[in-house]
């Protein structure tokens, strides 16, 4: 049995103590690769700490890109660091999350969805698939990438920590995007996410576990990691009424043809 967390904050402060045994954790359970995102304030040293982490440890990826929480800061210098950081090293492999976030809206919506357009873009000059985050905004991400990325020859994107409609659903994936689910699916009153996850085929599906965030059933209340992808890869399985393994392969596949890696 082999899992990939395709989704997981790991070089963050609550892993400062025992981010070395978080991954062993993982190893140990199963999990052969996790993606790293990078998020936090573009002024700071979080991109860097994010490629570095990936470059010490061979099970562990990494993926660059401003979250709609912060592109308030994002101007031409923050682009050309991210750039430059994904061109030095291989172990990037994505440009993201990017998105919009209408929950919080930590960043006005206007500049949310002009910065939105401008990261797809440089993931387009780039070749990298793009990474989404979509919280309460379900149409204008779906307007946005069916505008931006309906064409031969789209690269390709994951919507992460999927949370968005069935419809949502059906509509990216025609045009080229993976739905990624979290530890979230499994919560007692996820019935929206269960239904969105019936139109997934298998071969267009992901696992992740957003830690430390969103800890599955039975963990659910304590902190997240990389090993818990295996939870919510068993509540899938039952779900899709297929055996563990099958699942864990397949969401194995499906990673790793997407991302053009060996895995």
């Amino acid at each position: 049995m082999n899992l990939i967390d395709s989704h997981c904050h790991i070089d963050g402060g609550r892993f400062d103590d025992d981010r070395e045994k978080v991954i062993q954790n993982a190893l140990d359970a199963g999990v052969i690769a996790m993606v790293n995102i990078g998020t936090g304030s573009p002024k700071g040293d979080s991109f860097e700490r994010t490629v570095a982490l990936a470059e010490s440890n061979e099970s562990v990826y990494a993926a660059v890109g401003i979250h709609p929480h912060d592109v308030s800061e994002y101007d031409d210098s923050v682009e050309e660091r991210l750039i430059d950081l994904t061109k030095s090293s291989d172990k990037v492999i994505g440009w993201g999350e990017i998105g919009l976030d209408f929950y919080y809206e930590h960043s006005p919506k206007d500049i949310q969805k002009k910065v939105f357009r401008r990261q797809i873009n440089v993931a387009k000059k780039l070749d990298l698939p793009i990474i989404i985050h979509s919280r309460d905004a379900d149409d204008e991400t779906v307007e946005i990438l069916t505008e931006e990325c309906s064409y031969e020859g789209f690269r390709g994107g994951i919507l992460h920590c999927f949370g968005g409609s069935p419809k949502m659903a059906k509509t990216l994936l025609e045009i080229g995007f993976l739905i990624s689910f979290a530890g979230n699916v499994t919560f007692k009153k996820a019935d929206n996410l269960r239904d969105a996850a019936k139109v997934v085929p298998l071969d267009k599906l992901l696992v992740e576990t957003d830690c430390p965030y969103l800890t599955p059933v039975p963990y659910r209340g304590k902190r997240n990691e990389p090993a818990r992808v295996v939870e919510t890869a068993k509540f899938l399985s039952e779900f899709y009424e297929i055996e563990f393994e099958k699942l864990a392969n397949q969401t194995t596949e499906n990673f790793s043809k997407f991302f053009n890696l060996d895995i």
